[in-house]
């Protein structure tokens, strides 16, 4: 029985298709993907609480790591479930029919951790894998096999999309990160005492991924706890970048560290970002951006016709993974001084464009919390014909403007929401920032343009007075 001191927060729908599936008559096969530290195996083993949980991970793709490397590591982790000697497999059809022994007869999970990891450089690994499944899991009708990956795109083609396993998988879960209310529970499970704007700097640094959340340390108020864990040598954060790039790309992160570099400045499309980066006009660009997606660290967001309601060409995309952005806009250019010990001992507050870097790292939070920000507006998904940042490029009938998110409902509303993250007081000023970005949207006679504020921080009572906005949203009452 799987076993885990650390409190599990949050996925309770995931949890719930999880334990349906295994609980099901014959054996069952999922897969499960998602961005790396966001929590795929402690899904697993936690929904695996009472059964037996086998767990086997492959070795991380560093240089000099063979074939036969992976084997010789799944030998000895079957070898101390079974408590004997390290066993030696030269062929993985031994070494699953090997496990196949093993299994008992009750309920069981198996997990096969960074499945791409350990198939590496074994082409054998998956038709061996499939023929062991076909021949030797129909005589264990209580197993649940799970393949997990953080390489999305090797786990998409060579296991979702192949044919190999075409009918065979009963379940199929791609985990995002923690919604901002279940990584604040999580940080107070831990001991976190700081204030919502406490939580929401951690937040802002470290997104809702929960192995992140977990290096907090709660004797330590935000600042601290960003310092130690971004802004010194050897931080965790402060390397965290290169060994994921290594790891899920396996040294050929470059290209895709250049094109992340671009967006952290600001979403681009697919022909800026090309022309950045000096790129062959040719589909090898869309396939980068659609491997960088399928991994969780970017977005794509389809502009559309307000007048029409459809999807146009334009398709911008943005840097979504709140720890990557924080990384290349701040930690990287800042890396030589953090290796020179530079910044110990400094006072956040006081670096350069402090509290705008904190603002644009907590508008893509919200960005990534779409369900919250349309619930708070009584937003039913299927009243949506758009949503998305927005980005109006100027033209000579039409002046520019970008709007941090704009909804486009059937009813014929354009709600149009700001973000707001500031320590002080926001003022009357706001309402004309507003108006001005509103007169400058072009949309058709007959629609309402719904100006709403989402914020952090103490709001005017002349704002209120104002009735301006339709809505004004504290978000510090999520994580109450």
């Amino acid at each position: 029985m799987p076993s885990n001191t650390q409190p599990f927060i949050g996925r309770s729908l995931e949890l719930q298709k999880f334990r349906d599936i295994a609980n099901q008559s014959g054996p069952q096969l999922v897969v499960i993907t998602g961005r790396r530290r966001v929590g795929k195996s402690r899904l697993a083993q936690e929904a695996s609480q009472s059964k037996t949980f086998f767990s086997f991970a492959g070795l991380a793709p560093i240089e000099g790591i063979t074939a036969q490397m992976q084997r010789d590591n799944f030998g000895r982790q079957l070898a101390k479930i079974l408590g004997i000697a390290p066993i030696t497999f030269t062929d993985w059809s031994d070494a699953f029919y090997a496990l196949s022994s093993a299994l008992p007869i009750h309920p069981t999970v198996v997990l096969l951790d960074e499945i791409s990891w350990m198939a590496a450089k074994d082409p054998t690994f998956i038709p061996k894998l499939k023929t062991w499944w076909d021949l030797e899991m129909p005589k264990h009708p209580a197993v649940t096999l799970v393949l997990c990956g953080s390489v999305s795109t090797w786990v998409e083609k060579n296991i979702i999309q192949s044919t190999a396993f075409f009918g065979r998988i009963a379940l199929i879960m791609h985990l995002s990160p923690l919604s901002i209310s279940e990584s604040a529970e999580l940080l107070k499970s831990r001991g976190f005492k700081g204030s919502t704007y406490e939580i929401y700097k951690i937040l802002a640094v470290t997104g809702g991924i929960p192995w992140y959340l977990e290096q907090i340390q709660s004797s330590y108020m935000a600042d601290q706890n960003i310092q130690r864990l971004c802004f010194e040598k050897n931080g965790l954060l402060t390397t965290e970048f290169d060994r994921i790039f290594h790891d899920l790309f396996n040294g050929s992160g470059q290209i895709y560290k250049k094109i992340m570099t671009i967006l952290s400045a600001g979403m681009k499309t697919l022909s800026e970002i090309r022309a950045q980066i000096d790129y062959a006009k040719s589909g090898t660009l869309s396939t980068l951006l659609q491997h960088l997606k399928i991994a969780g660290f970017i977005s794509q967001h389809p502009q559309w016709s307000i007048n029409t309601g459809k999807t146009g060409k334009q398709t911008l995309y943005r840097l979504s993974d709140s720890y990557t952005r924080f990384y290349l806009k701040y930690i990287a250019p800042n890396r030589l001084k953090i290796d020179q010990n530079t910044y110990q001992g400094l006072n956040l507050e006081q670096l350069p464009n402090w509290p705008s870097i904190l603002g644009l790292q907590v508008e893509n939070l919200l960005l990534e919390n779409r369900p919250l920000l349309l619930k708070c507006l009584g937003i039913m998904n299927a009243d949506i014909i758009a949503d998305n940042p927005y980005w109006q490029r100027p033209t000579l009938k039409k002046k520019g403007c970008q709007i941090d998110y704009l909804i486009q409902t059937r009813t014929h509303n354009l709600f149009v929401c700001e973000f707001k993250f500031k320590r002080n007081e926001i003022g009357i000023e706001i309402i004309d920032e507003m108006r001005d970005k509103i007169s400058r949207l072009y949309f058709p006679r007959g629609m309402a343009a719904v100006p709403v504020l989402f914020h952090l921080g103490d709001v005017s009572a002349s704002v209120y007075d104002q009735q301006y906005f339709y809505r004004i949203i504290d978000i510090g009452e999520w994580i109450q």
